[in-house]
């Protein structure tokens, strides 16, 4: 039986990414043919998965944006010219040469130059993590010799704004160039 083309796409955004966040489950969503296995959203398609994949999934692109948003000016491969976490999302996210990706597979943690950010406790659990990890809290988890950081579920029950205050002083801290 041949996969579909939901199936075949491992990941979305820039295959290329600095930034790298990791989901257990994947949207049910026809993304166009495509021989890339990580495929960059064009302008609309957050929109268009979020219509038709639900509400969870316009919540995972909302916090993904609403993370990273106050620390583009900090990344320097990141574009900061944007005016709100909302533009941000809607016209670079997880489109090709954004520098952000959303995976869903495991990590691979020889990458050590990349931010790898696993949505989720249990899911994280079940990706045979390193021993080098250091549990902050029942939360978070860090380890920085992989340049991975364990968070809350990409949901605002579970990572609230309060939340992603702390996630992105943790990564200014650990993983932005001084």
């Amino acid at each position: 039986m041949s996969q579909t083309k939901f199936e075949q796409v491992s990941g979305l955004g820039d295959s290329n990414a600095h930034i790298n966040v990791y989901i257990q489950n994947r949207p049910r969503f026809s993304f166009a043919a495509s021989q890339q296995l990580v495929y960059p959203l064009k302008k609309g398609e957050i929109y268009a998965i979020g219509q038709a994949c639900g509400n969870g999934w316009r919540k995972v692109f909302n916090v993904y944006a609403k993370l990273l948003f106050p620390m583009l000016s900090k990344f320097s491969e990141l574009n900061d010219s944007y005016s709100s976490w909302q533009q941000y999302r809607d016209d670079e996210l997880l489109q090709f040469g954004s520098q952000t990706a959303l995976y869903f597979t495991p990590p691979k943690f020889e990458q050590t130059e990349k931010l790898h950010i696993i949505m989720g406790r249990t899911y994280a659990k079940s990706c045979t993590l390193p021993n080098t990890f250091e549990w902050i809290n029942q939360e978070f988890a860090i380890d920085l010799n992989h340049r991975t950081i364990v968070c809350p579920y990409f949901d605002y029950r579970q990572l609230s704004n309060q939340k992603i205050i702390f996630m992105s002083e943790l990564i200014s801290k650990h993983f932005l160039k001084k």
